[in-house]
């Protein structure tokens, strides 16, 4: 859970730092444009723009039930925040699996990505499995 925040937290440590120089130089608006551009980024950068995450086996149980795809994704990957961002509110309707929180969850991605912790990874209830799909792909099986 901590490793998801670590970016973040230091892009708002930086932001500070660099606003509170700023600041003590005098320029008060240059020192909010650059606080306010690191919150944002870390904001972008943190686990709360993705859906709340489960457990790798619940995920799976509730897959079989209704249908939907399981997303395996990271804190901090660039490809999940994208495959997140183009899914826009449709991405609430798959089951998000965090790696990091769950080593069985990352176990599974290692299994089908040859080893590697390669994600976005979406896994189809029949089991199937995509790395790094299009989102147009994801859309169509939600």
């Amino acid at each position: 859970m901590v490793r998801g925040w670590l970016l973040p937290v230091l892009l708002m440590a930086v932001g500070l730092l660099g606003a509170a120089g700023l600041f003590a130089d005098g320029s008060t608006v240059g020192a909010v444009l650059v606080l306010t551009a690191f919150v944002a980024f870390a904001a972008v950068n943190s686990p709360l723009v993705f859906p709340p995450s489960l457990g790798a086996e619940e995920a799976r149980r509730r897959s079989a039930a209704d249908g939907r795809p399981v997303v395996y994704w990271r804190p901090g990957c660039r490809y999940c925040r994208r495959l997140r961002f183009r899914l826009g509110r449709d991405a609430r309707r798959a089951h998000w699996v965090d790696i990091w929180r769950d080593p069985a969850a990352a176990a599974a991605v290692r299994a089908v990505a040859d080893g590697n912790e390669t994600v976005p990874m979406v896994v189809l209830p029949d089991g199937r499995a995509q790395v790094d799909p299009d989102a147009e792909w994801v859309r169509e099986r939600l």
